[in-house]
């Protein structure tokens, strides 16, 4: 499954609204990771592609991607303040953000011991 572009609107339907929300609550049925990124930025198009590869390799996994730049509202809630910033979001956890670009065997170990290992 390819990697999904993700809008603040999108946010708060499918993953959480923080406009009527206080607790954490994901909405999803999949854990999921949010690549904070921007066109622009170096270490996130290295990222980008080993991303791309997780998502195919994980398929329990929805990985989403938000653009800094378009989706200021969203990377504002977050305090985005260096990109890539990566919101690891497991099923019943709250989610952990992690900055910088993370080589893939560091994502691949967080997916495992962090997002599948609540997944039944």
């Amino acid at each position: 499954m390819p990697t999904v572009k993700l809008t603040t609107e999108k946010f708060k339907s499918d993953i959480f609204d923080y406009t009527t929300e206080k607790e954490w609550k994901f909405k999803g049925d999949k854990p999921a990771i949010i690549d904070f990124y921007a066109d622009w930025c170096g270490p996130c198009k290295m990222v980008a592609p080993i991303l791309e590869e997780l998502s195919d390799e994980f398929p329990d996994i929805v990985i989403y991607k938000v653009d800094t730049e378009v989706e200021q509202e969203l990377s504002a809630v977050f305090q985005i303040r260096s990109i890539p910033s990566i919101l690891f979001i497991p099923m019943d956890k709250q989610p952990m953000m992690q900055a910088g670009a993370l080589p893939k065997n560091s994502l691949e170990e967080i997916i495992s011991k962090e997002l599948l290992t609540s997944v039944s």
